[in-house]
This record gives C-alpha cells, structure tokens and sequence, in this order.
C-alpha cells in the first residue's frame, strides 16, 4: 500500500469547503437534564438505544455466520463441490504479484458535496471495490486519490484498512499519473470506451449525489483538460432509467471485463440491479442465430 504524504489545500487536491451541517445525522441537545445537564433529543436516544440493540446482537449475528460458513463448506465437501478461494488465498493475491497491469482511481475530492449519510455510502461502495477486487483472479492496481476529507475521517473508523492492498494518496491523480493516461469515466460523456486498455488509467469520481450535480465529472475533466469517456451500456442494454451507476458498481464492470474475460454485455448484466430495467439489445447476429436455430 502506498499512502500519499502531502495534502495541499486550495489547489483542488483536498477541499475543506464544508457542506451545510446533516440534519439526519446531528445530535440534538435539549435543556432540562438533572442537575441542569443537557440530555439527549428523543431522536438522539432512539438512534442510540437502537445502536445499543446492534451491538448487543452482534456478537450472535457473527455466530450465526461463522455456524452457516461451517454447514456451507462441509456440505461442499460432501458433494465435491469446488468453493471459492479461501480467505488465506485472498489475502495473498497482491496487485503487485498479478499479471494485470490495468490501473484504477476513486476520485475522493467530492467530500464536501455530500451529505454525512452520503459519504458513509460512498465509503462503504469503496469498501466493496476492495473486496471485488482480492476476489478478482488478476486484481487491477486500486488507487485512492484526494483521500484527506471527511471520507478519511470515516474511514478511520474501519479497523485495519491501512493493511489493504491499495494505493491511497492524500494528492489529485494530476500529481500522481501522466496527464495523457488519464481517462474519467462519466455517463455524460460522447466517447464510448470500447476496449479496456492497459496504458490508461481511469477514474471513477467517488460521488453518492442522487442526481443533485449532473455532469460535474465531465466539467472537471474539460477543466483539467484530461480525456473524458464512459461505458458502453447504451450499445449493449437497454435502459428503463438512467445510466449513472455507482462506484463500486463501475468498479465490477471494469474488474469483470479487464480480469475475468468477460463481454460488455455479460459483465453489464452481471452487475447492473435488476431495479434499473436493464435488457440486453438484439443484435443482427443474435437474429441470425436465432434464424438457425428456427432451420434446425
């Protein structure tokens, strides 16, 4: 793991703007306690019992888990069923040991536009792009720029992440990479990635915003003047809604298609929730092999 060492303000690398305060998630103070101590809003002691209760069960859903891993290995055993790679095989796929050379970033200079519950989402799909990838047979080179906001702060709560076999950077990727490599991938944009290529990397703004900043990754890459492109989901599906995916949804395409092999279409179909419509598009050759079929 690499992590970046400098973080300079007003330059576009770490933006300390902060966001009107989270309603949602502010503790709410209320005079009257005993001896004149503020006591908690009944909003505030209901979400605290409620965490009292998850910690409470936690220890047993854990239990539950490790009980139902146990039945799933022995019964896989008892049917010769090949299972996934153990956890000590995961651990030792490193992305420097793989062939892959393929290189990713999550852009986290977006802290200041969400909400505290948004960022607790963009953070967690950043988890799940982990995952994905010691999962992947040829895991891509993560990297994790613009990483010194509140989603830092978040982020610090998760035991043992500076243990993560990923690159993270407190500096802009424009500090990091060759300004010709860089590609930013957004829905917004006319150019249609074909193929996945090794001497690019590409990155994936880590933004949860609910449709509320349309196109501000195709303005920041036209302001930086850096390539811009996006995923050909028009070309293969159709779509019942919009063609905005979440993070670590654009991370599983990419690790599908660049490490495991997969067609577009495949990994699309793979991946994209069932919620947004998505239809594969019949093509002339599926007609044809539709045609033959008919014959036969």
């Amino acid at each position: 793991m690499a992590v970046g060492d400098s973080c300079e303000l007003n330059s576009g690398n770490c933006n300390e703007t902060q966001k009107p305060e989270d309603k949602a998630t502010s503790v709410q103070i209320e005079d009257g306690g005993k001896d004149g101590e503020p006591t908690l809003s009944k909003r505030a002691r209901k979400r605290l019992l409620k965490h009292e209760k998850w910690l409470e069960y936690r220890p047993l859903k854990r239990a539950k888990e490790k009980e139902r891993l146990k039945k799933k290995k022995e019964e896989a055993r008892l049917k010769n069923i090949k299972l996934g790679p153990t956890r000590k095989q995961l651990k030792n796929r490193e992305m420097l040991a793989n062939k892959s050379k393929l290189r990713i970033i999550l852009d986290f200079s977006f802290d200041h536009l969400m909400t505290n519950k948004d960022l607790n989402k963009c953070v967690n799909q950043m988890s799940r792009c982990y995952s994905v990838n010691r999962r992947a047979e040829r895991p891509l080179h993560l990297h994790v720029t613009n990483f010194c906001g509140k989603s830092k702060e978040i982020m610090q709560k998760h035991d043992g992440y500076h243990n993560w076999d990923v690159h993270f950077w407190t500096e802009n990727y424009l500090d990091i990479f060759n300004k010709e490599e860089l590609i930013y991938l957004t829905s917004d944009s006319d150019n249609v990635i074909e193929n996945v290529d090794e001497s690019n990397v590409y990155i994936i703004g880590a933004l949860v915003d609910h449709n509320y900043h349309k196109g501000i990754c195709l303005k920041k890459a036209e302001e930086q003047g850096i390539k811009h492109g996006r995923l050909p989901i028009s070309e293969f599906l159709e779509m019942k809604s919009r063609k905005v995916l979440t993070v670590d949804h654009v991370y599983t395409i990419l690790v599908n298609v660049a490490s495991n092999g997969m067609p577009w279409k495949e990994a699309f179909l793979k991946v994209i929730p069932q919620r947004k419509g998505a239809s594969a598009k019949i093509s002339a050759n599926d007609d044809n092999e539709d045609d033959k079929e008919d014959d036969i």
